[in-house]
C-alpha cells in the first residue's frame, strides 16, 4: 500500500480543504509530521484510517465527531484519498454521517454517511480514467479490507505504529495483553471455543443434574412402594439401584404367593356362611307367609255376609242400567217444555209493557210484528242519508281547517322570511374571521417550531453550563495535582543533585578510576544521606508528571469542547430559558385559540350555504301555499251545498228533533219480542208431546228388568265408577280367598310351620366375620400383587433412567476436564494458561523474536525482550508475560523499571516487531507507507541516532516512513517536512521539502 494524495475538508480541525501530496514526501523516503499540540497531526492519520475504512482508531472512534466545529453550518465533511493499493490505483471519497440546516425551514436534518470508490484504469486512447466501483458502505468496506490485508485494528498496529500505546503494551499485566493480541491477531474463535466447552459444561451438568433428579425421584417411588430405604451410597454408584428394586420386587412377589393361598381359604369358609344364612333366612321367610295366610283367611271368613250384600247390590246396579238412560230422558224431556213454557209467558209479559196493551192473543202479537216491520225499512232508507252528510261534514271541517292551517304557515312563512337575511348578514362576518385564523395557523406553528428549537438549546444549554462546571473544577484539580507533581520532580532532582558524590561513590568500584578527579583511591568516599532520593525515584516522580500532563490535556480539551458547544446553545437559543418557555406558552395558546377558531369554518359555511337554500325553499312554499288556500276556498263552497241538499231529504222522513237510533231500536225489540212469542208457542206444543211419548217408554224399560217403575230402577242405578269399585272389592274378595287357601294347602309352607324356628342374628354374625376375614385377605393379596406390578415397572424405569444419564455423566466428566484444561484450572495445565493465551503466546513468541531483531541495534545490543511463561507479580494466569533482559548485567527485569527513553526504544521495537508478524500474518502485503507517533523526546542522541538509524532500514525497498513528533531536534534531522498549524479558524498544513 502506498498513499499518493489526500484532501479533506470539514474534517476534525481542518475547517477549509487541505491537500497533501504524498508523492512528494515519498521522494525523502523519510519525513516528519510535525506541529503544535492539538494542531491536528493525528487527524492527518485518522483522515487515512477514515478514507480506507469508515472509522478512526482509538477512542476518537466512539465520540462520533469526526466533523469539524470550525467549518461552516452547510460544509460538508469530506475526505479524498488516492492510494495504490495491491499494484491498483484507487481513489477513495467518503464523507460521514453529519447534522446539517433544513434548506426549508428551521432545525437540522442528518446527512447519511456515504462512500465512492474508483479505480484508475487506461483508456483506448491512452488516458488513465477514474471508473467508478461501489457506492455502498458495505462493499467498498470489504473491497479494502480485501485490498490491504488488513483489518482496521491490524491496519493501525502496522502502518501507524501507534507507539504511545505500546508503552502501555509493554507494561500491561497478561489480561490486558491478551485482549490486544487477540483483537490484532483474530483469535477469537479460541475464546468461542473455551466459551462454547464452557456452556456445554453447564448444558451437561444441568442434564446430568436433570437426570439425577429423575433417578432419585424414581428411587424415592421405589423406597416407597417396597418399603425400603435406598443404599446410602447410590449417588456414588447408580449400579447398586438395579440390584436393589430388582430385589426388592422379588421379595414382594414372594408374599403375594402365600398370601393368595391364605385369600382362596378365607374365601370358602365365607361362602359356607353364606348359605347357612341364606337357608335360616328362607326357612324364616316360609314360617312368616304360613302365618300370615292364616290370619288373612280368618279376617276374609268374617267378612263373608258383608261380601254377600256387595253381589247383590252389583246385580241390581246392572239390571237398572237399562232403564236409567230413558228415565233420564223422561225428565230431560219435561224439565225442558217447563223452560219454554217460562220463557214464553216471560215474553208475551215484556211485549205488553213494551206496547203499553195486553197481548194474550196471537193475533195481537202478529200484529205487533207487522207494523215494527214497516217502521223499520221506513227508517233504514234515512240512515245512509244522515251517513253521507255526515261524512261530508267532516270532509268540511277538514278543509276547514286545512284553510286555517295554511293561512298559519303563510304568516310564518313571512316571518322567516325577514330572519334569514338578517341570519346572513350577522353569519358573513364571523366566517370572515375563522377563515383569516385558518391562514394564522401555519404561520403559528412556524413560530411554535422555532421557538420550542430555541428552547432546546437553552436547555441543553443549562446542561452543558453545568459539565463544564464540573470541567472546569476537574481541569483544576488535575491542573494543581500536576503542579504538586512537578514540584516534586524539582524537588527529588535537587535532592539527587545534593546527593550525587554519594551516588558516584556508590559506584565506584576497587581499583577504578574516579569519573570526577580520575584517581584510582577512594579513601574518604561520601555515603548517601537518609532517604536520599535515587534514580529509579525520580524516574517514577517524572513518569508521574508525563502521565499527568496526558490527563491535563483531557480535561483541557474536554472543557474547550463544552465551551464551544456552550456558546453554540446560548447563540441558537438568544434569549433566558424563562423568556423562552413564556413564549413557547404564549404561542401555544395563540395557536390553540387560531385552530379552534379555523374549526368553526366548515361548520360556519355550511350555515351559510343552508340560509341561502332556505330563503329559495321559502320563496317556493309561499307560492304553493297561495295555491292551495284557493283551491280549499272552492272546495269549502261545494260541501256547503251538497251538505243542505240532503238535510231537506232526511227532513222528510224524519221529523226534526227525533231520535233515529232509539226509534230504531223501539222497534227493532218489538219485533224481536213478537217473533219470539210465536217460535215459543211452537217449541211448547212440541215439547209437551216428546216428553209424554219419553216417560211411557221409560216405563216399559223397567218393567222389563224386573222394576216396578222408571223411578224405582233409578233409585237402584249406580255411577260406572262406583259399580267398578264395587265389581273391583267382589273380585279382590274372591282373589284372596284363592289364595290363601292356595298357601295353607301348600306342603312346602306346612312343612315349614311344623320346623323349629332359626337364629338370624347367630348366623348373620358368623357370615359377617366370615366375610370380614376374606375381605381383609382378598385386600391384602391386591396390595402386594399392585406392590410386585409396581415395583416390576419402577425396575425398568430405574434401569431406562441409569442407561439414559450414564452417557451424560460420561461426556460431563470428559467435558469438564477438558473445559478446565482449555481455561487454565486443570492441575494438568502448569502454566493456568488458557487455549487462547496459549495461541498467543506462540504469536507473542514470534512478535518478540522480530522486536528482538531491531532492538538489538537500537540499544547497542544492551536489550533484548524475553517471553515467559510464567506468572507476573498479581496475576491469576501466565503465558503471556514480557520481561526485559539486560545483557550488561545479564538480569531480566519487568518493564516497569525502564527510563522513559529505554522504555520508548523497546516499545518502537516491540510495535515494528508486530507489524512485520502481522504483515506476514496478512499474507505478507506491501505496506509503503509506514508512520511512527510521538515519544522521541525522551531520547538522548546517541539514542536517537540509533532509533534514526533503524527508522532508515524501514525505507528499504522503497519504503516511505513518517514520523509524527514535535521534537525540535528532528526537524533539523528531517528535512521533508509536513507541518500541521493550528489557528482560531481551523489548522492548515504546509509542506517542506528538502
Amino acid at each position: 500500500m502506498r498513499l499518493h494524495h489526500l484532501r479533506v475538508v470539514g474534517f476534525g480541525p481542518f475547517a477549509d480543504p487541505v491537500s497533501i501530496d504524498f508523492d512528494a514526501l515519498s521522494d525523502a523516503g523519510l519525513f516528519l509530521l510535525s506541529g503544535p499540540t492539538g494542531a491536528g497531526k493525528s487527524s492527518i492519520l485518522d483522515a487515512v484510517c477514515f478514507a480506507l475504512y469508515g472509522d478512526v482508531p482509538g477512542d476518537r472512534s466512539a465520540a462520533k465527531r469526526l466533523r469539524s466545529d470550525h467549518a461552516a453550518d452547510d460544509v460538508a465533511p469530506r475526505v479524498v484519498l488516492e492510494a495504490t493499493l495491491s499494484g491498483r490505483r484507487f481513489r477513495i471519497d467518503r464523507s460521514p454521517a453529519w447534522t446539517r440546516p433544513k434548506k426549508r425551514g428551521t432545525g437540522t436534518t442528518t446527512e447519511q454517511a456515504r462512500v465512492v470508490i474508483a479505480e484508475r484504469r487506461p483508456a483506448d486512447d491512452g488516458q488513465h480514467l477514474w471508473h467508478p466501483l461501489s457506492t455502498r458502505l458495505d462493499e467498498t468496506g470489504h473491497l479494502v479490507t480485501r485490498l490491504v490485508g488488513m483489518t482496521l485494528p491490524q491496519f493501525c498496529q502496522v502502518a501507524m505504529l501507534p507507539q504511545g500505546r505500546f508503552q502501555a503494551f509493554l507494561r500491561a499485566r497478561s489480561e490486558e495483553r491478551h485482549a490486544l493480541l487477540q483483537q490484532v491477531f483474530q483469535t477469537g474463535r479460541f475464546d468461542r471455543t473455551e466459551r462454547w466447552l464452557r456452556d456445554r459444561r453447564v448444558a451437561l451438568r444441568r442434564d446430568s443434574e436433570t437426570h439425577r433428579s429423575t433417578v432419585a425421584d424414581l428411587v424415592s417411588r421405589v423406597s416407597e412402594v417396597g418399603d425400603d430405604l435406598a443404599p446410602e451410597d447410590w449417588q456414588a454408584d447408580p449400579a447398586v439401584l438395579d440390584g436393589w428394586a430388582t430385589g426388592l420386587g422379588e421379595a414382594a412377589a414372594s408374599a403375594s404367593a402365600v398370601q393368595a393361598t391364605l385369600t382362596e381359604t378365607l374365601a370358602a369358609a365365607e361362602t359356607a356362611a353364606a348359605v347357612a344364612e341364606s337357608a335360616g333366612v328362607e326357612l324364616a321367610a316360609l314360617q312368616a307367609t304360613h302365618d300370615a295366610a292364616r290370619r288373612d283367611r280368618d279376617a276374609l271368613d268374617a267378612a263373608g255376609p258383608e261380601h254377600d250384600d256387595r253381589v247383590r247390590r252389583a246385580d241390581r246396579a246392572q239390571r237398572a242400567a237399562a232403564a236409567r238412560s230413558l228415565h233420564d230422558l223422561a225428565l230431560a224431556s219435561s224439565t225442558a217444555a217447563d223452560e219454554i213454557e217460562r220463557r214464553h209467558h216471560a215474553a208475551l209479559t215484556e211485549l205488553a209493557e213494551l206496547v203499553g196493551a195486553p197481548t194474550t192473543d196471537d193475533a195481537a202479537v202478529a200484529e205487533h210484528h207487522r207494523v215494527a216491520t214497516r217502521v223499520l225499512d221506513d227508517l233504514a232508507r234515512v240512515r245512509p242519508l244522515r251517513r253521507q252528510a255526515a261524512e261530508l261534514q267532516t270532509r268540511l271541517d277538514r278543509t276547514t281547517a286545512a284553510r286555517h292551517g295554511v293561512a298559519a304557515e303563510l304568516d310564518r312563512l313571512a316571518v322567516r322570511e325577514q330572519e334569514v337575511p338578517q341570519s346572513l348578514a350577522d353569519l358573513e362576518p364571523r366566517l370572515a374571521a375563522a377563515r383569516d385564523a385558518g391562514a394564522e395557523v401555519a404561520t403559528l406553528d412556524r413560530e411554535l417550531e422555532i421557538v420550542r428549537s430555541r428552547v432546546l438549546a437553552a436547555r441543553s444549554a443549562e446542561g452543558l453550563a453545568t459539565e463544564l462546571t464540573a470541567a472546569q473544577l476537574d481541569l483544576a484539580a488535575a491542573t494543581q495535582t500536576r503542579l504538586l507533581a512537578r514540584e516534586a520532580l524539582v524537588e527529588i532532582r535537587e535532592q539527587r543533585l545534593d546527593g550525587m558524590a554519594a551516588e558516584i561513590a556508590r559506584k565506584l568500584a576497587v581499583g577504578a578510576c574516579c569519573p570526577v578527579c580520575g584517581s584510582a583511591d577512594h579513601p574518604s568516599p561520601a555515603a548517601p544521606a537518609s532517604g536520599a532520593p535515587d534514580e529509579a525515584t525520580e524516574r517514577d516522580a517524572r513518569r508521574e508528571v508525563d502521565d499527568l500532563e496526558v490527563v491535563v490535556e483531557a480535561h483541557a480539551q474536554q472543557v474547550r469542547g463544552l465551551e464551544t458547544r456552550l456558546a453554540t446553545a446560548r447563540a441558537e437559543a438568544g434569549d433566558t430559558i424563562d423568556r423562552l418557555v413564556a413564549a413557547e406558552a404564549d404561542v401555544l395558546t395563540r395557536a390553540a385559540a387560531a385552530r379552534a377558531a379555523a374549526a368553526t369554518v366548515a361548520p360556519l359555511v355550511a350555515r351559510h350555504d343552508a340560509l341561502l337554500l332556505e330563503r329559495d325553499d321559502l320563496a317556493r312554499q309561499r307560492e304553493a301555499l297561495t295555491s292551495s288556500a284557493a283551491q280549499l276556498d272552492t272546495e269549502t263552497a261545494v260541501l256547503d251545498a251538497r251538505l243542505e241538499a240532503l238535510a231537506e231529504q232526511v227532513r222528510a222522513v224524519l221529523p226534526d228533533g227525533a231520535d233515529l237510533d232509539a226509534l230504531t231500536a223501539h222497534h227493532q225489540q218489538v219485533e224481536d219480542l213478537a217473533r219470539r212469542c210465536t217460535d215459543t208457542t211452537a217449541d211448547l206444543r212440541r215439547a209437551r208431546t216428546t216428553a209424554e211419548s219419553t216417560q211411557q217408554a221409560a216405563d216399559r224399560a223397567a218393567a222389563g228388568a224386573g222394576f216396578a217403575s222408571s223411578t224405582e230402577a233409578a233409585a237402584a242405578w249406580l255411577s260406572e265408577t262406583d259399580l267398578a269399585a264395587l265389581l273391583a272389592t267382589i273380585e279382590r274378595h274372591e282373589r284372596e280367598l284363592a289364595r290363601t287357601g292356595e298357601l295353607l294347602g301348600d306342603d312346602d309352607l306346612v312343612r315349614a310351620a311344623a320346623a323349629p324356628a332359626p337364629d338370624l342374628e347367630v348366623l348373620a354374625d358368623a357370615h359377617r366375620r366370615a366375610t370380614e376375614a376374606a375381605a381383609a385377605a382378598r385386600h391384602r393379596d391386591l396390595a402386594l400383587r399392585e406392590r410386585v406390578r409396581r415395583l416390576g415397572g419402577l425396575a425398568g424405569e430405574v434401569r431406562s433412567a441409569l442407561a439414559a444419564w450414564a452417557p451424560v455423566r460420561s461426556d460431563l466428566d470428559l467435558v469438564a476436564d477438558l473445559a478446565a484444561l482449555v481455561e487454565g484450572k486443570h492441575p494438568d495445565n502448569r502454566h493456568q494458561m488458557r487455549l487462547s493465551a496459549y495461541v498467543l503466546a506462540h504469536r507473542l513468541g514470534q512478535v518478540v523474536e522480530a522486536a528482538n531483531l531491531r532492538l538489538s541495534t537500537m540499544s547497542d545490543r544492551r536489550y533484548s525482550l524475553v517471553h515467559t511463561g510464567q506468572r507476573g507479580a498479581g496475576e491469576t494466569r501466565g503465558g503471556l508475560s514480557l520481561l526485559v533482559r539486560d545483557d550488561w548485567t545479564g538480569d531480566s527485569r519487568d518493564p516497569a523499571t525502564l527510563s522513559g527513553g529505554e522504555t520508548f526504544v523497546v516499545s518502537l521495537a516491540l510495535a515494528l516487531g508486530l507489524a512485520d508478524v502481522i504483515t506476514q500474518e496478512a499474507g505478507g502485503a506491501d505496506l509503503d507507507t509506514l508512520f511512527v507517533d510521538e515519544g522521541f523526546g525522551s531520547l538522548d542522541a546517541e539514542t536517537l541516532e540509533d532509533v534514526m538509524d533503524t527508522l532508515d532500514t524501514l525505507r528499504d525497498g522503497g519504503r516511505v516512513v513518517g514520523v509524527v513528533s514535535h521534537v525540535p531536534e528532528l526537524q533539523t534531522r528531517i528535512p521533508t517536512q509536513l507541518r500541521v498549524h493550528r489557528g482560531r479558524t481551523g489548522s492548515h498544513t504546509s509542506l517542506s521539502l528538502a
